[in-house]
């Protein structure tokens, strides 16, 4: 097993960095690449994951360990392999994940690309229980959500709408943290589409 990988960032992609160790090009696998932008061209150090498979051999980069411990524990899910669990890890607080899985809510599940009510009720069946153990949260009721929670929903929601107003997924993945930096935890999905055309147009 890779556990990380140290080396100077020399590229970023859309799905991938590579990272130059010793000379040696690594492709790696992200959720949202572009989070290593101020990283681009210094030594820095990625969390990864090696999967193995008939086909292929991948590696998988993650910011953090929290970030990695989740996609772990997804790809145990049935019916979620590597790319949905990447989607979902793209837009995830993972407190608030992990609160929605013990208190059952389809909806804040369903709000990941990729997830349908099944998926959600997979979700719930496999990790309820099994994700508290390394993450403290607060579990609060559906209708208690906290302001993170909701804009959790609202930020994928924003996403999907500056993609079908025409902008590439590279556009968008490229804001993604000065967005999260600038949004309030109360606010509505046009306020954070307003927002985003403004980053963009900085851009």
């Amino acid at each position: 097993m890779i556990s990380f990988i140290r080396g100077k960032l020399v590229s970023i992609q859309d799905e991938f960095v590579i990272v130059d160790v010793h000379g040696v090009g690594y492709e790696v696998i992200c959720p949202n690449p572009y989070v290593f932008q101020d990283e681009l061209n210094k030594e820095f150090s990625i969390h990864t994951y090696f999967h193995v498979r008939e086909d292929a051999q991948i590696l998988f980069g993650f910011k953090n360990e929290d970030q990695k411990f989740l996609f772990t524990r997804l790809l145990s899910v049935s019916g979620i392999g590597p790319k949905g669990a990447l989607a979902i890890l793209a837009g995830v607080n993972i407190p608030d994940f992990v609160a929605a899985v013990e208190r059952e809510d389809d909806k804040f599940l369903t709000s990941f690309p990729g997830v349908g009510k099944k998926t959600a009720r997979q979700i719930i069946l496999d990790l309820k229980g099994k994700l508290v153990e390394n993450f403290t949260i607060a579990t609060v009721p559906s209708e208690d959500r906290t302001p993170s929670e909701a804009s959790t929903i609202q930020l994928n929601e924003a996403i999907e709408a500056l993609k079908a107003l025409g902008y590439a997924d590279k556009e968008v993945r490229g804001i993604l943290p000065q967005l999260r930096k600038e949004i309030s935890g109360t606010a509505n999905t046009d306020e954070i589409i307003r927002k985003a055309l403004s980053l963009l147009m900085k851009k």
